[in-house]
């Protein structure tokens, strides 16, 4: 079934990301792996475990990340230690003196042949584990780079559209400051208008003047 899940993270999904990072830090695993996991619970990608880990939850566990590398380093030095021991104890075997009975000889060489064939297999086992990890650790490495880089170009491209908003808006206040300064002038404009209509109906509506003719008549005096 394919991941689809595309919601938010909650509170819960962080803490299980953060858990499973850090249990396969310590087990000397990879994040790829630990993204992985999450993403096989969660019904969600690899991918996008990885961008939340790395966008938002890795810078609040630094000191957890690296107290886990250190068990990581101390089960490792653990493991050559046995290894070492190991090795002293087959030395030690080979460097003791022969027996003279034959029975004695015989073990010494069954129990030589024994740590000599699990000396063999451990160091191959080893190697194998060793080149996993050193192969997946250079993947995780390539994948956080990868994620790195798109990170950087959605930076990139977010600042290209806040200049691109920024000149828009300084656009539209040119504009408004224009349609401000003419909207200013047309009121004065109709306030002169309303003015020269108020002074001629005044004059329209003047009192006439009438004055008395020698025949005993009124008429108006002309203005």
């Amino acid at each position: 079934m394919a991941k689809v899940r595309q919601d938010a993270w909650s509170h819960e999904d962080d803490l299980l990301l953060a858990e499973t990072v850090l249990r396969h830090i310590r087990e000397g695993s990879t994040q790829l792996n630990a993204f992985e996991e999450v993403g096989d619970k969660l019904n969600r990608t690899s991918a996008a475990c990885g961008f939340r880990w790395n966008a938002e939850i890795r810078q609040r566990y630094e000191q957890a990340v690296a107290i886990a590398k250190r068990q990581r380093k101390e089960k490792k030095r653990n493991i050559a230690r046995q290894q070492n021991q190991l090795n002293r104890s087959f030395h030690l075997e080979n460097n003791k003196p022969k027996e003279t009975s034959e029975e004695a000889f015989i073990n010494q060489s069954s129990v030589s042949n024994s740590l000599s064939t699990k000396v063999k297999e451990l160091n191959l086992n080893q190697v194998i584990q060793y080149l996993k990890t050193v192969k997946k650790e250079m993947e995780e490495t390539t994948y956080s780079k990868n994620i790195l880089q798109k990170t950087k170009q959605e930076r990139d491209h977010l600042h290209n559209e806040n200049e691109k908003l920024q000149k828009e808006v300084k656009h539209l206040e040119k504009q408004l400051e224009t349609v401000q300064s003419d909207y200013q002038a047309f009121l004065q404009i109709m306030d002169r208008a309303r003015k020269m209509v108020v002074f001629q109906d005044q004059d329209d509506t003047a009192t006439p003047t009438f004055r008395m003719e020698k025949n005993g008549n009124l008429e108006q005096v002309a203005r």
